[in-house]
């Protein structure tokens, strides 16, 4: 095979002169007859773009047979270029055109550093970067020919003149369709918007603003894809918007994601609804990054942006799809899905306003997403709360027929103690009683002493049963006031009276204080729980108290209060025990336990007949001192009262 020598130049070319040098070396390789490679800068489009390929733009032929390789770069980047030249201004391009093997070789390598990341393109540049050989004589000198002939500068300058010429008659007329669409542009971003508060009806949403923005872009197809990942479940709402079945969820992670939306513009274009990408479109793919990154994807033309993804390109071609524009998704900086345009039958340049739509529909409808996915949650925590509440519900309803059912086993169980206990116990003081009033005579004081044990531990055990019977009563809420008026000093006078043996015997000084005005001397409340409030009181005190010292009951009334209370010089009570006295069962600790006997229902018991008239009780102690029990007891109006 003859060879050529290096030929090469460098000159600034206008842009429609660099596309028609691109457009001749795509001719020329479709004459090539060995395996050819051709690539443009569309193959760049899927990945975001280092700063120093910026504005860059080329055409690569490679084989074994003819290679060339065109660049062109624009100093105002590309932003600036896709701009111009979607307003068709002239444009020049620094363009160099070579053959050399080595620098087309270079080149090669460079984009195999872009798209290190993709096997499949990295593969297939490498394997044509070692074919590469000196070109064909033959056919290097067809294409200087066919060069020269362009680069004439009569051509050039006609080119140019025309295309001057040309944008001078539409440049008014440009602007305002320009215009127009921008409107026509706003107004349909408007409706979505709209839409989107008034609605969080998801399915109806997307359905209608993809119809929209096809119609008004005058798609072939469009179409939103979604990933497996993607948190909102759509299935449901697809089926309501498409009328038709959806894979299930296991399905789409096996294979990354499926089209979930559709609208087509005439039934003659296939649907692609449901349709997965294989593999060809995984996480591992080149524009993923870019996806996620929020970058929009432009392909013109698939067959040169997908030149080296063979599963891809063969993939879009079954569906149909020649050109596109995808807009990424993104829910809670997540890749959601995609907003993919589709043109068909032919390459599309998109401009700069299409991308931009694409893209604002895209974040309102991951706004409609988010609307939707709160509205979700937010059902899905009313139903589960809903759910809890009745569960709830049923446990405090077992709970309740379980308390009344214990509640009446105890009311049984009392009821039987207190047949089957109090009947013996009556007969046993009763007999034991009399027997003590018998004569001297008859027994001896060991037998006496015998028979007073009996009747003191009756009266204890007696005393013991009644103020059992009596918390239950009350904290079953069986008990009533029997409210009467009565006279303070007397309720006083006969608490003393009926201890002052007690107190005697155990060398305790028992006095009464009353500080009350005879005229506001009556009282209304029950007076028989009242006497069993002071009772309660002062055998407390007295039993707590040693030989020798003095117990105090004052009685004094404020307003419509009576206040009654019970001072001691006993043992006191320790502070870490003032916050469980009033409670059921609470005794001193040892050694006083064992010392002063008692079962700790007393203090109980006496609280809840307080609490019972509405009243409060309070105590003061110090160890060793003494104690001041308060209670607080307002009128009660003369009726019986229940406890609520």
């Amino acid at each position: 095979m003859l060879s050529s020598p290096d030929l090469s130049f460098s000159r600034s070319l206008p842009l429609v002169v660099f596309n028609q040098l691109g457009k001749l070396l795509q001719q020329m390789a479709q004459s090539v007859e060995s395996s050819v490679l051709v690539l443009t800068e569309a193959l760049l489009a899927r990945i975001i773009i280092p700063e120093e390929w910026q504005g860059q733009r080329f055409t690569l032929v490679v084989s074994e047979q003819f290679s060339a390789l065109l660049l062109g770069t624009c100093e105002q980047g590309s932003r600036g270029a896709e701009a111009q030249r979607s307003r068709g201004a002239v444009e020049e391009l620094n363009t160099s055109l070579t053959f050399s093997s080595e620098a087309i070789a270079s080149f090669v390598g460079k984009l195999k550093d872009l798209f290190a990341s993709n096997s499949d393109t990295y593969q297939n540049l490498e394997y044509y970067s070692q074919i590469l050989r000196p070109n064909d004589a033959t056919l290097q000198s067809q294409f200087t020919l066919l060069l020269l002939e362009y680069l004439l500068p009569h051509k050039n300058e006609q080119a140019t003149e025309a295309l001057i010429a040309n944008q001078g008659e539409n440049f008014c007329q440009a602007i305002e369709i320009a215009l127009q669409k921008q409107i026509s542009q706003e107004r349909l971003l408007n409706q979505v918007t709209t839409q989107i508060r008034k609605s969080l009806d998801l399915p109806l949403i997307m359905a209608t603003a993809i119809a929209q923005v096809r119609d008004f872009l005058k798609l072939d197809r469009l179409v939103i894809y979604k990933f497996e990942s993607a948190r909102v479940n759509t299935q449901n709402s697809t089926l309501k918007a498409q009328n038709s079945s959806q894979p299930p969820i296991q399905d789409w992670q096996k294979y990354g994601g499926c089209i979930v939306y559709e609208a087509k513009a005439t039934d003659a274009i296939p649907s692609v609804l449901h349709s997965q990408e294989a593999n060809c479109f995984t996480r591992h793919s080149v524009c993923w990054d870019k996806y996620r990154q929020g970058f929009t994807l432009v392909v013109e033309d698939v067959e040169k942006t997908y030149a080296l993804e063979e599963c891809l390109l063969n993939f879009l071609r079954a569906n149909r799809v020649r050109a596109k524009l995808a807009a990424p998704i993104m829910f809670e900086e997540k890749l959601w899905g995609l907003l993919i345009a589709h043109q068909c039958d032919v390459p599309r340049q998109w401009n700069e306003n299409d991308s931009n739509l694409l893209t604002a529909i895209a974040e309102q409808l991951a706004i409609a997403i988010h609307q939707s996915e709160l509205m979700r949650s937010l059902t899905q925590e009313k139903q589960t709360l809903e759910q809890r509440v009745l569960e709830r519900t049923m446990a405090l309803r077992d709970a309740l027929l379980a308390a009344e059912a214990a509640s009446r086993l105890r009311n049984e169980f009392l009821a039987t103690i207190s047949h089957e206990l109090l009947t013996p116990l009556t007969y046993v003081i009763g007999m034991s009683s009399t027997l003590l009033r018998w004569p001297i005579g008859e027994l001896s004081q060991r037998q006496r002493d015998y028979l007073q044990t009996i009747h003191d531990s009756g009266e204890h055990l007696l005393e013991m049963i009644n103020d059992i019977l009596d918390l239950s009563q009350i904290e079953a809420g069986k008990t009533v006031l029997n409210i009467s008026e009565f006279s303070l000093a007397h309720i006083g006078e006969n608490a003393i009276s009926a201890l002052i043996d007690k107190a005697t015997e155990q060398q305790v000084n028992l006095k009464l204080d009353l500080q009350i005005d005879p005229k506001r001397d009556r009282f209304s409340a029950d007076a028989e729980r009242i006497e069993q409030i002071l009772w309660n009181l002062l055998t407390n005190a007295i039993k707590f108290t040693p030989e020798g010292g003095s117990v105090t009951l004052r009685l004094w009334v404020e307003e419509d209060t009576a206040i009654f209370q019970v001072e001691d010089t006993g043992i006191g009570i320790s502070e870490e025990q003032l916050p469980v006295m009033f409670e059921k069962f609470q005794q001193l600790d040892t050694p006083y336990r064992r010392r002063y006997e008692g079962t700790g229902l007393g203090l109980a018991l006496t609280k809840q007949l307080v609490e019972l008239h509405r009243g409060r009780i309070e105590v003061e102690s110090t160890v060793g001192i003494g104690s001041i029990f308060t209670v607080w007891i307002p009128a009660q109006s003369i009726k019986v009262l229940s406890e609520e």
